[in-house]
């Protein structure tokens, strides 16, 4: 697979913070985040995990009623970047 570019990776990582700012606060699993997006899984998931080290999104192990994932995760945007966001919206 050819190497991507920072600069190209930054333009994803924002795509995926846009997306999972729309939908606040709700959570979405990875392969519905790389459907949107148009990319690969693992390669989405690459990002994600990146995004979530700077703790700019919120991994979600666990269904509505308690019981862990075994091999989904759902994503949201972390309460600080749902912050900043929303302050650089326009009104």
């Amino acid at each position: 697979m050819p190497q991507i570019s920072q600069k190209k990776r930054d333009k994803i990582s924002e795509q995926i913070l846009h997306h999972l700012f729309e939908i606040s606060p709700e959570s979405t699993f990875t392969n519905a985040i790389a459907q949107e997006i148009a990319r690969d899984e693992e390669f989405t998931k690459s990002i994600l995990l990146d995004l979530k080290e700077k703790a700019l999104i919120t991994e979600i192990n666990k269904n509505p009623e308690g019981t862990d994932y075994i091999k989904r995760q759902r994503w949201r945007i972390s309460n600080q970047a749902h912050e900043v966001y929303s302050n650089h919206q326009p009104q």
